[in-house]
């Protein structure tokens, strides 16, 4: 095995898992992965592949019917995963965080409600901050939810949501919107909504459509959409929590730990980058000798494992710390903009070093090259990671007196 991506500290059971998923990855999803990105198919058997692994369920408590596993071995499950096709990866990503909101803020009801059925796989998860106009503005929400009187349990949701992976697929959707109810701040004015619906297009639930997937450079597979809401009848019971107000926060803990997962990503796909870069590196030749013989080549591979180690080391780090309970915004910001700066790079790299053939679909780096773009804005751009990583270190190293 690769000295690269080594996870110190492991117990046997994260270990015998790892190898189960990377197995999994290089007998059910490296060989099909090429055929069902370019034909744009949602990758249904890998899908139940995983289902039958628990993967669904990996961090949800054994209470609930998942394994209870730590974010740390969720996140090497993820890496392992991403290095086979990010797009798989990105589909259980968006799931997860939502499980992880309803553990952390959702009632006991919700809890009961929800878990359970997606530990198996049966209900999956989707969110969405994002609308067509806001981009990282989160304070400028305008889908509204509007409660029917001062004392009802009653409301009704209107508005345009964007960027939801897992949008089509998805039966359970976490959505942040705007509720007016006179709080101070623009933050405390915002609630997240359980939306319950059917998968697929069209009108899915009462008040819901989805139009249908966007059409996307890369990131392939997955169903990337929008969601329209329009008089959407809801309750105080599918707040999240059961009290309105909280939602910017609910999904701010939400992404910090989507953030590490993101970074997993990262880490997947530059490993299998980089594993196709050297392999290519030793066949190839010109000039009567293989190119990884050429010192141009050589630095480039020595600049690209040092990368995918830093990104590895880094995240792993994160997850740690949320694991241990721990504030881990500053590491969880750092490992997010590292992996994925190293990622667009290293996969750069990787394709400069298989020449005219990486220009071609029928070479993996060709996929590769068009997916690690969205690495750099999904859970926040680099510009965004920067400021949460500046502000923080602001308060660490606060000048005295």
């Amino acid at each position: 095995m690769s000295r690269l991506q080594q996870t110190d500290g492991l117990t046997e059971d994260q270990r015998d898992l790892l190898g189960l998923v990377r197995e999994f990855v290089d007998e059910q999803i490296i060989p099909v992965a090429q055929e069902l990105e370019h034909a744009d198919e949602y990758p249904t058997k890998i899908v139940e592949g995983m289902q039958e692994m628990g993967i669904f369920g990996l961090m949800i408590p054994e209470e609930y019917g998942g394994l209870g596993e730590s974010l740390l071995t969720y996140a090497l499950c993820v890496e392992e995963i991403a290095r086979g096709w990010m797009s798989v990866s990105g589909i259980i990503n968006t799931h997860f965080i939502v499980a992880y909101m309803l553990l952390q803020h959702g009632t006991q009801e919700q809890k009961q409600r929800y878990l359970p059925r997606m530990a198996t796989g049966e209900v999956r998860g989707a969110f969405s901050m994002s609308e067509p106009g806001l981009g990282s503005d989160v304070s400028a929400i305008k889908t509204k939810a509007v409660r029917d009187s001062e004392d009802s349990d009653d409301w009704s949701i209107t508005g345009q949501k964007m960027w939801l992976t897992n949008g089509g697929s998805a039966n359970l959707v976490a959505v942040l919107v705007k509720t007016d109810l006179g709080a101070d701040s623009v933050y405390r004015n915002l609630t997240t909504f359980l939306v319950e619906k059917e998968p697929g297009f069209g009108q899915t639930a009462q008040g819901v459509t989805v139009p249908g997937k966007i059409d996307k450079m890369g990131y392939k597979g997955v169903d990337t959409t929008e969601l329209v809401l329009e008089g959407h009848r809801s309750t105080t019971a599918q707040i999240l929590g059961g009290e309105p107000g909280r939602g910017f926060y609910q999904m701010m803990d939400g992404v910090e730990v989507g953030r590490v997962n993101v970074a997993a990503r990262a880490c997947g796909v530059s490993m299998r980058a980089f594993e196709l870069g050297i392999s290519y590196a030793q066949q190839r030749e010109t000039f009567g000798k293989k190119i990884a013989e050429h010192q141009g080549i050589l630095f480039r591979l020595a600049d690209m494992a040092t990368k995918v180690e830093a990104s590895h080391q880094l995240m792993v780090k994160a997850a740690r710390l949320k694991d241990a309970g721990a504030r881990n915004d500053l590491e969880a910001g750092m490992a997010k903009y590292l992996a994925a700066e190293n990622c667009a790079d290293v996969v750069e790299q990787s394709f400069r070093i298989h020449g005219g053939y990486g220009y071609s679909k029928e070479y993996e780096i060709e996929r590769l090259y068009r997916e690690a773009p969205m690495l750099l804005i999904g859970e926040g751009t680099a510009e965004i990671q920067k400021m949460i990583i500046g502000r923080r270190l602001l308060e660490d190293f606060a000048l005295k007196g």
